[in-house]
């Protein structure tokens, strides 16, 4: 396989990926239009700080979600979806993907041919293999390879899991997924480990995290250490805060402030996410730090009810942004600080918006790319209490 340094030479994007929507872009001129969109959405509400962009902006994604076809001249295939259809793009030097990732999923492709596992179908019942996930934790080098079946039961397992470590020595954990169900969710919830622990670990400011299955994690690692850098930062905490944080997933950013505060908690709706971010909190021996599986909405309220306001609320909410309910329980609690992180700008200058009318004001905003040459921002902005309670 030969390298693709850039998106503009990618066989896949001539092929109708549609994944790299900038690919004919250079990435000065990317950052200097996600720099433009930024300050048109963010800009009333005030400054928007320059973007922090990539180093190098190839090679950054370290989760790699793969689906099994049937072709009539190969055989088994397997790769991404051709924009707007269900044609299978066989997997072969995407730019933007980890390269020892990539490895994976060749090997994983030659074994099931090597089996003869044929292509499952959920509307029929019929067939084995749906996906291929691939988890690789940059700082530790450790890769997890998930393969999703229909069935429960992988015939040949042994056989296929040998194969898969005899022609990617560099995989840690090998497990199978069994999702039966007639949907676009690539995992279900069934997970069957075939070698190694069934989880990898990977190093993110200074801690360590498992990361399952299912657990999720972002996929562009370097960035995600400066997002969450910056986040703390304006945070700005002195080690006597109580610190908030809302939409906390598997814990990240709530654990990497603990050092610096005096307490966190964290809330989340997923129960599988709490999990995580306990046992994540547990290895890495952070005693200041709960938490709790809840909705947000009525969390907030609850607390405002009990009088138990944080002093500094992290919210990191899904691109659909929060829910006004959210945000009319934040301006209940009224913290001297809240860090919004965003994986949309729109929603979230439709939510700033509303945090002004309870009494917030944005000191700044901070755009940054997480996923060069795609038109994905996100934004970290800081608004602090200018009414009193």
């Amino acid at each position: 396989m030969q390298p693709i340094m850039t998106p503009r030479d990618c066989p896949l994007r001539r092929k109708g990926c549609g994944g790299c929507q900038y690919a004919e872009i250079p990435y000065p001129q990317q950052l200097a239009r996600k720099q433009a969109h930024a300050r048109k959405l963010l800009a009333e509400w005030g400054p928007v700080e320059p973007v922090l962009g990539m180093e190098d902006p190839c090679r950054y994604r370290c989760k790699v979600t793969a689906s099994f076809a049937e072709d009539g001249r190969r055989g088994l295939v397997c790769g991404l979806y051709a924009k707007g259809s269900r044609r299978v793009l066989p997997a072969d030097g995407c730019p933007l993907q980890d390269e020892l990732a990539e490895q994976a999923v060749h090997a994983v492709l030659q074994a099931a041919r090597e089996c003869r596992y044929t292509v499952y179908d959920p509307m029929r019942r019929t067939g084995l293999v749906r996906h291929i996930q691939i988890r690789r934790g940059l700082y530790t080098g450790q890769l997890m390879v998930t393969l999703v079946t229909g069935p429960d039961i992988l015939p040949g397992s042994r056989r296929f899991a040998a194969r898969v470590r005899e022609l990617c020595p560099d995989v840690t954990t090998l497990v199978q997924n069994i999702n039966p169900r007639p949907t676009s969710m690539v995992l279900g919830d069934k997970c069957r480990t075939l070698f190694g622990p069934g989880f990898i670990e990977d190093t993110l400011c200074g801690l360590r995290f498992r990361i399952s299955p299912a657990s999720f994690y972002q996929v562009n690692p370097r960035q995600t250490q400066r997002l969450y850098e910056l986040a703390i930062r304006e945070a700005g905490l002195t080690g006597r805060e109580t610190v908030l944080d809302a939409y906390c997933g598997t814990g990240t950013i709530g654990l990497a402030a603990a050092g610096r505060a005096a307490q966190v908690l964290g809330v989340e709706l997923n129960a599988a996410a709490v999990r995580d971010a306990q046992a994540n909190a547990r290895h890495n021996h952070i005693q200041n730090a709960r938490f709790v599986c809840a909705d947000a909405d009525e969390y907030m309220n609850r607390l405002a009810e009990e009088h138990a306001a944080p002093d500094v609320v992290f919210m990191d909410p899904p691109r659909s942004g929060s829910t006004p309910e959210f945000l009319a329980a934040l301006g209940k609690l009224a913290p001297s600080r809240v860090v919004y992180i965003s994986c949309d700008p729109s929603t979230q200058a439709r939510d700033i918006a509303l945090l002004v009318r309870e009494g917030y004001r944005m000191v700044r905003a901070t755009p940054v790319d997480m996923f060069p040459y795609t038109e994905h921002l996100e934004s970290v902005a800081l608004l602090v209490r200018t009414e009193k309670r």
